[in-house]
C-alpha cells in the first residue's frame, strides 16, 4: 500500500466508523428490529405493506406532493435565479443573503409561519375568512418557501457563469430571444435544472415539520407514517418497510444527482461570473426584475413578518406578553420553562458543529484527491443522512445505543451526536471544493522541503480554507440548531430543543401556547438568520453551496 493510499485510510477511517456507529448500525437496528420475529426475517410483511391501500396512499401523496412541489418551486424560483445572475440591481447581494434564510431554517418554523398566515385565525382567515390549513396547497406553498434558494444558488450559480456572449451570437444568426435560449442556455443548464429538481423533490420527499403541522389528519407523508407507526401505534414491522421504500427512493435519487454534478462539472467552460450581470435593459427585463422581488415578498418575507407579527400578539394586543410567558414553567407543556430551549439548542448545536467539523473535515480531506468509484460511493454515503428518515435514526438511537460501551439513552451527547449527522454533509459540500482548487504543488513543494502531511495541511491548506471551514461551521450551527425528526424522539422532558419545543407548543390547545410558539420560532429564526448572513460575508468566492 502506497503512502498516499494509507495516509487516505487513516484519514478516512474516524468518518467511517462515526457514521458506521450512529447512522449504519441505528438504522439497521430498528430495521431489524421490525422485520424479525422469533429469529427469522418477516419479509412477506413488506407485501402487506405495499397491499394495504391506506399506506399505499400515503405513498402515492408522498410522491405526488414531492412532484407538484418540485414544479411549483421552479416555476417560482427559476425567474429568481435569472434576476441574480444576469441583473444587477441595488441590494442584490444582501438579497441574495436574505433568500437563503428558508432553506436553514428548521421545516418546522415554516409550518408555524404558514399556519399563522393560512392558518385558523391566520392572516387570510380574519381578513378574508380563506383557510387554506389543513390542505394539499399551504404544504406545496410552504415547500416552495423552503427550497426556493435551491434553485436560485443551483440554477443560479450556474447561469452567472455561462457566457453571454453564446446566446447573442445566436440572436445575431437570426434566433429570437426565446428561440436562442432555448437553442444554446437551456442545453448548458440543464445539467443544473435536473440537479436542483431532484434536490426539492428529495427534500419534499422527506418532508416531516411542515406536513405535519400543516397537513393535520389528511395529509401525510412517508416520513410523517414512520413516526405515525413508531410513536403512536408501535407497529414496528410497518414503520421498518417504509422506511427500507424510504432510503431505496432517496439512494436512487442521490445517485442520479452525483452522476448529474458530475456530467454538469466536465461538460461546461465557464466564466468569471462578475462580467455576466448588467442592468436591466428594457421593459421586459424591469418587470421580471418587479416579478422576482414581488413573489420574494410574498412568499419568504409575507410569512416571516406574520411569524414576528403573531409573536407580538397576546391577550391585550401588541406587546411582550409571550416572550415573558415563555420564562414560566406554569403552562404544563413542560417541565422547566420554554424559555430554557434556547439555552438547550445553542449548546447542543455548538458540540454537533465541532463533531460535524471534525468528521466532515476528515471525510473532505480524504476525498480531496479522487480516487474513483471508492471516494464517489464514500461521498454519498456521507449525504445518505439527509434524505434518511429523521425518524427511523432517532428511534433508531433509542433502540440500538442502550448497551454499554454505548448505552447513551440517558447521555445528553445523544442530540448533538444526531445533529451532526445533519451537519457533517454541510461540512463535506463546502470545504470538499475549496480543497480541491489547492494547487498540488504547493503540497508537494512542502513535502520536498521535509514538511510532514500534517505540517504541509498546517502550513499550506489550513490558511487557504479557513474561511471555508467558517462558512462550513455556519451552516453546520444552522442546520444543528434546526434538526427535528430524530431530536423530538431523544430529547428530554427537562431539555428541550428549540423546534421540539415550537412542536409541542403547537399541538396543544390555547391561546397563550400558540403565542409561545410563535415567539420560539421567531427566536428561532432570527438566530438561524444571523448564523447564515454572517456565513456570507465569511463565504469564499468560489465555494458554492447547496
Amino acid at each position: 500500500m502506497s503512502r498516499a493510499a494509507a495516509v487516505r485510510l487513516a484519514l478516512l477511517a474516524p468518518p467511517l466508523a462515526f457514521f458506521g456507529i450512529f447512522f449504519g448500525y441505528p438504522v439497521t437496528a430498528i430495521v431489524g428490529r421490525g422485520l424479525r420475529e422469533g429469529g427469522a426475517w418477516q419479509f412477506g410483511r413488506a407485501a402487506e405493506v405495499l397491499r394495504d391501500p391506506d399506506l399505499a396512499g400515503v405513498l402515492w401523496f408522498t410522491v405526488w406532493q414531492a412532484a407538484a412541489s418540485t414544479a411549483l418551486t421552479l416555476v417560482l424560483a427559476l425567474p429568481a435565479a435569472y434576476a441574480f445572475a444576469r441583473l444587477d440591481f441595488p441590494g442584490r447581494r444582501l438579497l441574495h443573503a436574505l433568500v437563503t434564510v428558508p432553506f436553514v431554517l428548521p421545516t418546522v418554523v415554516a409550518g408555524a409561519a404558514f399556519l399563522a398566515l393560512l392558518g385558523r385565525g391566520g392572516v387570510l382567515d380574519e381578513l378574508w375568512g380563506v383557510r387554506l390549513d389543513d390542505s394539499v396547497w399551504a404544504i406545496l406553498l410552504a415547500h416552495a418557501f423552503f427550497n426556493f434558494a435551491v434553485v436560485v444558488r443551483t440554477v443560479g450559480g450556474l447561469w452567472a457563469q455561462l457566457d453571454p456572449r453564446q446566446e447573442e451570437a445566436a440572436r445575431v444568426l437570426g434566433a429570437g430571444p426565446f428561440a436562442a435560449w432555448r437553442r444554446v442556455t437551456l442545453p448548458a443548464l440543464a445539467p443544473a435544472l435536473a440537479a436542483a429538481a431532484l434536490m426539492v423533490f428529495l427534500f419534499a420527499f422527506t418532508s416531516f415539520g411542515a406536513v405535519q403541522i400543516l397537513g393535520g389528519i389528511r395529509y401525510a407523508t412517508l416520513e410523517v407514517e414512520i413516526y405515525r407507526q413508531t410513536a403512536q401505534l408501535l407497529d414496528l414491522p410497518t414503520a421498518a418497510v417504509l422506511s427500507l421504500i424510504q432510503l431505496a427512493a432517496v439512494a436512487l435519487l442521490l445517485g442520479a444527482h452525483g452522476w448529474l454534478v458530475r456530467r454538469q462539472e466536465s461538460s461546461l467552460a465557464l466564466v468569471d461570473p462578475a462580467h455576466t450581470a448588467h442592468r436591466p435593459r428594457g421593459a421586459g427585463e424591469w418587470a421580471l426584475l418587479g416579478w422576482v422581488l414581488a413573489v420574494i415578498a410574498l412568499l419568504l418575507a409575507l410569512p416571516l413578518g406574520v411569524l414576528v407579527e403573531r409573536s407580538l400578539t397576546g391577550p391585550d394586543g401588541l406587546g411582550l406578553a409571550n416572550y415573558r410567558a415563555l420564562a414560566s414553567a406554569d403552562g404544563g407543556t413542560f417541565v422547566v420553562p420554554a424559555w430554557e430551549a434556547v439555552g438547550n439548542s445553542l449548546r447542543y448545536a455548538a458540540v454537533a458543529t465541532a463533531v460535524a467539523l471534525a468528521v466532515g473535515g476528515l471525510a473532505a480531506v480524504a476525498l480531496t484527491r479522487r480516487a474513483g468509484r471508492l471516494a464517489r460511493g464514500f461521498d454519498a454515503l456521507l449525504m445518505l443522512p439527509l434524505g434518511t428518515s429523521a425518524v427511523t435514526v432517532g428511534f433508531g438511537f433509542l433502540i440500538a445505543l442502550d448497551e454499554p460501551p454505548l448505552d447513551l439513552r440517558s447521555s445528553w451527547l445523544l442530540v448533538p451526536l444526531a445533529q451532526a449527522l445533519v451537519g457533517a454533509p454541510f461540512v463535506v459540500r463546502v470545504m470538499l471544493p475549496v480543497l480541491r482548487a489547492v494547487d498540488e504543488r504547493l503540497r508537494e513543494a512542502a513535502a520536498v522541503l521535509g514538511a510532514s502531511p500534517l505540517r504541509a495541511w498546517r502550513e499550506v491548506d489550513l490558511p487557504l480554507v479557513r474561511r471555508a471551514l467558517l462558512v462550513a461551521a455556519g451552516f453546520a450551527f444552522a442546520v444543528s440548531l434546526g434538526e427535528f425528526g430524530a431530536t423530538v424522539f431523544i430529547a428530554r422532558a427537562d431539555a428541550p430543543t428549540l423546534p421540539v419545543a415550537v412542536a409541542r407548543l403547537l399541538g396543544r390547545p390555547g391561546e397563550l401556547n400558540y403565542g409561545q410558539a410563535m415567539a420560539l420560532s421567531t427566536v428561532l429564526m432570527l438566530v438561524c438568520a444571523l448564523s447564515l448572513l454572517l456565513l456570507e460575508r465569511l463565504r469564499p468566492g468560489r465555494a458554492e453551496i447547496v
